[in-house]
């Protein structure tokens, strides 16, 4: 199935996001990136089109969703060209709409997989931070380059590199705008696994797999209290993780 904007005004190369149901028991959603010749640049455009999809019913009847992008990128970046036309009101409206992606991504009960490969950076390591879990081809290339355009990263890049490498590191990466390689983000734990020999796609489908023969509740739940638990004053994230075994152990 391919999700595509059916506006008549749309540009071939607007960009759509293929969609496929895949495992033993087609619970996986696959979406890919598909926006060749931009490198997956994200436009508000495309950006929508995948928050279509998010909302749509191959995702939310599945059971762990894996998102991926072409050989060449899985994404340059956002489509900054948009959006340095638009005033603050503008912009204030585009968070509420196509650039409410990135948090939707990260706010799917089901698993998510990041299949990383050519460029991530910008509005792409944004989307690919959102992800649960991150898997990359060796020779993925890393960075936020914001800062270096005169802007910063606005979709949760920053907010989420500093939970997951700490505010030093983000400091060097963001201000300096500096790329880095998988080996260095595997090394700081940002990607959890690298794929030889271009079977990252591959890879990843294996992890979403695993992660969909998995108690569903439990996972979703187990992902709610991970995600709240790096907010949380110790003794809250405590309570919360014992009210969530409590709930889930409960058999009435």
């Amino acid at each position: 199935m391919t999700v595509t904007d059916t506006t008549p005004a749309a540009s071939p190369e607007a960009g759509t996001v293929e969609i496929e149901r895949t495992g033993e028991h087609q619970d996986i959603a696959v979406l890919t990136l598909r926006r060749e010749r931009k490198l997956n640049a994200l436009s508000t455009h495309m950006e929508s089109v995948l928050l279509d999809a998010l909302r749509g019913p191959q995702v939310r009847t599945s059971r762990a969703v894996v998102v991926t992008g072409v050989p060449r990128a899985f994404s340059a970046g956002a489509d900054t060209g948009e959006l340095r036309e638009m005033t603050p009101e503008a912009i204030a409206d585009y968070y509420r709409s196509s650039g409410a992606v990135y948090e939707a991504f990260a706010a799917l009960p089901q698993p998510t997989v990041a299949a990383l490969s050519g460029y991530c950076l910008g509005g792409g390591l944004e989307l690919a931070l959102a992800a649960d879990i991150r898997v990359a081809d060796p020779d993925t290339v890393f960075g936020l380059p914001e800062v270096g355009i005169g802007i910063v990263p606005s979709s949760g890049g920053v907010t989420r590199l500093v939970r997951e490498v700490g505010p030093a590191r983000t400091r060097d990466l963001v201000l300096r705008g500096r790329r880095f390689g998988a080996r260095e983000a595997y090394g700081w734990g940002l990607i959890g696994e690298i794929a030889e020999g271009g079977t990252v796609r591959e890879k990843a489908v294996e992890i979403a797999v695993e992660l969909a023969g998995q108690p569903r509740l439990a996972v979703s739940v187990a992902k709610q209290v991970i995600t709240a638990a790096a907010d949380a004053p110790r003794e809250a994230a405590l309570l919360l993780e014992q009210l969530a075994y409590a709930a889930l152990n409960w058999t009435g």
